[in-house]
C-alpha cells in the first residue's frame, strides 16, 4: 500500500518519494522489505546482526541508484564502520539464522505463558494479531516470523511494573535487543524517559508498559524466571 501511496504522489508532482523501512526488529531472516517495495532496508547491525552485545554499527541496503548517494555522504561525513568491527559482523552472520529462529521460538513460548500471567494486563506481539485483521494479514503477507522483541503492559502501573522488573533473576535489566541475552526495560524511564507523557500515551507506551528482548536460553528457565515474579514482587 505504502508503495502504491508513493508511486500516485510521483504521478501527481512528478517526485516519487524514498520509501525507507527500518527492519531491525525482523532482521533479514523474517521480513525483506525491498521484495515488499521499499526502496531502502535500514538495519541497526547492533541488535540481530551483531547478535552479541559487543558492536556498534548499521546498514543501509537499496539499488546502486540510490546507495551511490548514501555511500557519497557516508566517505565526506567519515562513517565507514572499522575493520574489527567488520570482521565481528562477518562471524555473527554465520550463526545468524540459527539466533533468530530460537529467539523467534523462545519467544512465542514466552507471549504464550504472559498471556495468562496474572501480573499482565495485555500483550503486545505481532504473533498474536488475528489473522484476519489488516495487521494480521500484512504480517501473513510480508513475514516469515515474529521476531524476538515485544512489550506488555503490567498490572499495577509504573510501581507494579518496577517490582516486577526488579523481582526477575535471569532476564537482564538493560535497554538493546537481539542479542543472545534476554533482556527486560521500562520504556517510559529509559528509552522513552525524553519523550512527553502525552505523546508517550498516543503511541502506546504506558508507565505500566515493559518491554523484552528474548534471547537463546532455555525457554522453561526464562518462563520459570517470570513465574516467580507475583510470588517475590
Amino acid at each position: 500500500m505504502i508503495r502504491r501511496i508513493a508511486d500516485s504522489v510521483g504521478k501527481a508532482q512528478g517526485h516519487t518519494p524514498i520509501i525507507a523501512c527500518n527492519n531491525t526488529l525482523l532482521g533479514p531472516v523474517f521480513q525483506r522489505p525491498i521484495e515488499h517495495g521499499a526502496d531502502l532496508s535500514l538495519y541497526s547491525l547492533t541488535k540481530d546482526v551483531g547478535g552479541h552485545s559487543d558492536l556498534i554499527a548499521g546498514a543501509a541496503l537499496g539499488s546502486k541508484a540510490i546507495m551511490k548517494g548514501i555511500k557519497a555522504l557516508r566517505g565526506a561525513i567519515g562513517t565507514q564502520l572499522d575493520a574489527h568491527s567488520c570482521w565481528m559482523i562477518n562471524r555473527s552472520l554465520e550463526t545468524l539464522s540459527l539466533r533468530m529462529e530460537k529467539a523467534d521460538a523462545n519467544a512465542r513460548l514466552v507471549t504464550s505463558y504472559l498471556r495468562d500471567h496474572p501480573k499482565v494486563a495485555r500483550v503486545h506481539y505481532l504473533g498474536h494479531h488475528e489473522q484476519e485483521s489488516p495487521s494480521g494479514r500484512v504480517f501473513a503477507r510480508q513475514c516469515l516470523g515474529a521476531g524476538s522483541t515485544f512489550s506488555f503492559d503490567i498490572v499495577g502501573g509504573k510501581d507494579g511494573a518496577v517490582k516486577f522488573l526488579n523481582a526477575l533473576q535471569i532476564l537482564k535489566l538493560a535497554v538493546s535487543l537481539g542479542g543472545t541475552e534476554s533482556l527486560a526495560s521500562l520504556p517510559a524511564t529509559m528509552t522513552h524517559s525524553g519523550v512527553p507523557a502525552d505523546i508517550r500515551q498516543k503511541i502506546g507506551v504506558l508507565d505500566s508498559t515493559i518491554r523484552l528482548s528474548i534471547g537463546i536460553e532455555n525457554p522453561s528457565d526464562l518462563i520459570a524466571d517470570l513465574a516467580q515474579v507475583p510470588k517475590a514482587a
